[in-house]
């Protein structure tokens, strides 16, 4: 059974890869995913903040009494709520380069354009294989424009791009007015892959305090509808390599987000739930629902159920919403007759 994929221009061993996440903090944790069959991995974010407060600092320690950003001391979230800085960060790459066979690929978190982008070479650098350019932040600006958000996203990608001769993959939302355009417009800026989605975690209330709190929830099965209804309607038209992240928990989910065309799948929540032996569970789960249906390779069944490939490609749209209206509202009436 062959369940090698091409991603982003990596042959990997297979579709399966843990995601960005605290796993990939500690060394034994990422030889023990490489032992359960990870593809390649990829590390956890460094995030534009932990670059510009480090510049920032630097740039304090070396004017003394100027305070040239004293305002700006105050955006930026103290130095020690990160686990590893910059410096420790590209160090990282290094060691687990050394400790792995399967391809490293770094992950830089970022909002705006900037220098802190050139940290996109140091990866390279550093040992890694490709990057993961992950555009977080919220168009919660009145003045500024959709377009204007996503050319945000263009101008970071092409200072990325710029740096570094490694594959670089943008790990985007599905918060823009229309999501295929704006991925159109990354694949032609020159990004090698697109993961589809982000989980943008949401922050609460405490009534007590009064303040705004973190809140950490994993994500299930669910999620992965959303994923696989722009992969299938995305996979036939888009060149760049597409990897699914977000609501992969089971073999199915991996069978359904390759049916759907992605060549990679990212594993994150279900590894944090199970723990990194999940992988190996997933890959067995993926070989023997091939061969029982008379898969020999991934890439024969990638995107077999894609808006070109599927039978009705309607229900991947409008049609879909509409039918499911009908029989819910329906299914409700009889209920209330009886």
């Amino acid at each position: 059974m062959d369940l090698s994929t091409d991603y982003i221009g990596l042959k990997l061993k297979s579709p399966l890869m843990p995601g960005a996440s605290p796993l990939s903090e500690d060394l034994e944790e990422i030889k023990r995913l490489e032992e359960a069959g990870a593809s390649a991995v990829i590390l956890h974010s460094l995030f534009e903040e932990q670059i510009l407060q480090e510049q920032l600092a630097m740039h304090s320690h070396m004017d003394g009494p100027a305070e040239s950003f004293g305002e700006a001391t105050s955006y930026f979230p103290n130095l020690p709520d990160f686990r590893i800085g910059p410096e420790e960060y590209l160090e990282h790459i290094q060691r687990v380069k050394d400790a792995v066979t399967v391809p490293v690929i770094a992950s830089l978190n970022g909002s705006t354009a900037g220098g802190w982008t050139d940290y996109a070479r140091r990866m390279e650098e550093a040992g890694a294989s490709a990057l993961e350019l992950n555009l977080f932040f919220l168009g919660a600006s009145l003045e500024e424009t959709g377009e204007q958000v996503e050319q945000r996203c263009i101008e970071i990608l092409n200072q990325v791009k710029q740096s570094v001769s490694i594959p670089v993959a943008v790990k985007i939302g599905p918060y823009f007015s229309s999501t295929a355009n704006a991925i159109y417009r990354l694949e032609s800026a020159g990004a090698d892959g697109i993961v589809i989605f982000n989980r943008f975690y949401q922050p609460d209330i405490d009534v007590g305090s009064l303040d705004v709190v973190p809140r950490l929830e994993l994500s299930t099965s669910e999620e992965l509808r959303l994923r696989l209804r722009w992969l299938a309607l995305l996979s036939h038209k888009i060149k760049a390599s597409l990897a699914v992240t977000g609501g992969v928990h089971t073999a199915e989910d991996v069978v359904k987000s390759i049916m759907a065309g992605a060549d990679a799948v990212q594993v994150v929540s279900a590894l944090l739930q199970k723990g990194t032996g999940h992988l190996k569970t997933l890959a067995e789960g993926l070989a023997r629902w091939m061969e029982q249906h008379g898969y020999e390779s991934v890439r024969e069944m990638r995107g077999v159920i894609n808006f070109k490939s599927v039978p009705d490609p309607d229900a991947l749209t409008r049609a879909n919403y509409m039918q499911m209206l009908k029989g819910a509202f329906q299914s409700r009436a009889d209920r209330s007759e009886e």
